[in-house]
């Protein structure tokens, strides 16, 4: 069962929240018939999705586009406040071979670009932060975002395993970050 968890240090330096949403990224993999590398890259950015929407109130939502030069194409998946997510990958057929490291190639499937993240809290306007795909791998880019943008050290790791059958066997996420800045 996916679910989320949070965590922060007894002083509130520290905060941690995981996300585990193999039964999404799997429902998701059965829906739109995408490959590994693109059940992986959707997979990530839904589960990056879930954690950035987690703190939204109400009827927030948040979506996030990644808009890079690999075969792969965009990747536009929006979260609620609610946990509810929803995401497209455009080309789902996207086949390459293992990386360097013998993982899907994410980065090579998505390429270099742009990460949009747009925060509709309900206000007159939604507010939209940009910056550049540093490794295509998602977790990079979401942490690139946080920090840019947000100004919230940040560490994201995101993960994917699909099985030779083609379904998701586990997905998870974890985001450790500082809430404060200590002076020395």
């Amino acid at each position: 069962m996916d679910h989320i968890v949070r965590a922060m240090t007894a002083d509130g330096f520290i905060r941690v929240s995981a996300v585990v949403s193999t039964d999404t990224v799997n429902e998701a993999q059965k829906r739109h018939d995408t490959y590994p590398v693109a059940t992986a890259a959707l997979g990530r950015t839904m589960s990056s999705a879930l954690l950035l929407s987690w703190g939204l109130k109400g009827e927030g939502n948040i979506t996030l586009r990644i808009f890079g030069d690999g075969p792969l194409g965009g990747i536009i998946v929006t979260a609620d406040a609610h946990g509810k997510v929803k995401g497209y990958v455009q080309e789902p057929h996207v086949d390459l071979p293992l990386n360097d490291k013998g993982k899907l190639d994410v980065g090579g499937a998505v390429g270099q670009g742009q990460l949009f993240i747009t925060k509709d809290i309900g206000l007159k306007e939604a507010y939209t932060g940009s910056v550049p795909l540093v490794s295509g791998e998602i977790g990079d880019d979401v942490a690139r975002y946080l920090v840019d943008s947000e100004q919230t050290p940040s560490l994201v790791s995101v993960g994917v395993l699909v099985s030779p059958d083609l379904s998701v066997a586990a997905v998870s996420l974890f985001k450790p970050f500082q809430t404060h800045q200590k002076s020395c």
